[in-house]
């Protein structure tokens, strides 16, 4: 990014303060065959960061110096590095620097080094905390960025403080109220519920998974096209080794072009709720979840799993046509077999 008009100034090479410092250009004493143009305050910037880290300069004109680069280039790993290296040699005041991270986290959230650097500083700093509102904060700008949910797990795995974890279900619930199909935070209700450990009141992880298969159906029924709620639908039901079989009454009124007739709206069956008014029918996921369990039953089942697989490769689902047609083959060369 660069340094906007009103913050610039004169270049390292034209500052008396900066004199005392040998600048090392990029390409010393070579010609490169395809250059790269920087410009001249980021190539006059890093020359001098060059000619400091040959030094072994450790000041808080380098913080300067390298905040200076970042700005201009937030992915520069070895100026973050040096910086972080400064900091530490200086016993600089890590509060001031996280308050600088908020800014460039922000204006940078898809750039790894600046969230490592953080990672760093929390380290030292041993306040988890504020963290999660600041992701929080960070997370309304960019909503599935993975670097930002990526940060978040760190932070609740490495510190595993009760505090942290006591309301974050919450939160991703929240999440999943604004967006629905936001695929990050279905990822990261599965880290909570599934791989994060086990802590107070989780213990009955049976309970555990009826409450997430629960929570995943009701998400279906409102939005049955949703392709993030079956995979998680599909990741309960493998991790706590459930056939999918057990879901067919649920499953089964997805898969069709019409909700089920014969069912008064004031009945509601908690465990295979109706899919939504207006939901758009058949849902393809649901018959591709179909088709999976008439594979695993096989023998004459398979039929049934071929003609589910003819329907998606034909009319619901034709983008993926010669997948379809894959698992058709497949399933004709485990019938041949069979019958062999």
């Amino acid at each position: 990014m660069n340094i906007p008009a009103e913050e610039e100034k004169p270049l390292y090479s034209q500052r008396p303060d900066w004199a005392d410092v040998v600048s090392l250009e990029q390409y010393e004493n070579v010609a490169p065959l395809a250059p790269i143009f920087y410009t001249d305050e980021y190539k006059d910037a890093t020359n001098y960061f060059r000619g400091i880290v040959r030094s072994g300069e450790m000041s808080p004109r380098v913080l300067e110096l390298t905040e200076n680069i970042i700005r201009q280039n937030p992915g520069h790993y070895s100026a973050w590095q040096y910086r972080y290296k400064t900091l530490m040699a200086l016993k600089s005041p890590l509060d001031d620097e996280l308050q600088l991270m908020d800014e460039l986290a922000i204006k940078h959230l898809k750039t790894y080094q600046v969230w490592h650097h953080r990672k760093l500083l929390v380290q030292q700093t041993r306040n988890p905390g504020p963290e999660l509102e600041f992701i929080a904060n960070s997370l309304q700008v960019d909503m599935k960025n993975y670097h930002t949910w990526s940060y978040r797990q760190w932070i609740l795995a490495y510190f595993n403080d009760d505090a942290l974890w006591s309301h974050e279900l919450d939160f991703v619930e929240s999440m999943l109220e604004s967006d629905v199909r936001n695929n990050s935070a279905w990822h990261h209700r599965f880290f909570v519920a599934f791989q994060s450990g086990v802590r107070n009141g989780d213990e009955d992880r049976d309970a555990i998974v009826r409450r997430e298969l629960a929570f995943v159906k009701e998400r279906i029924a409102i939005a049955p096209n949703n392709a993030s709620a079956w995979n998680y639908l599909r990741g309960v039901l493998d991790h706590a080794k459930i056939p999918y079989s057990e879901l067919q009454a649920f499953v089964l009124p997805y898969s069709l072009p019409q909700p089920p007739l014969g069912t008064p709206p004031e009945v509601v069956d908690l465990e295979s709720p109706l899919p939504s008014k207006d939901s758009q029918l058949p849902c393809v996921a649901a018959i591709e979840f179909m088709a999976d369990i008439h594979e695993a039953a096989g023998g004459g089942d398979l039929v049934k799993a071929t003609e589910l697989w003819k329907s998606l490769a034909n009319e619901h689902d034709t983008i993926r046509k010669r997948y379809w047609e894959y698992r058709i083959a497949e399933s004709l060369k485990t019938k041949s077999a069979g019958d062999g």
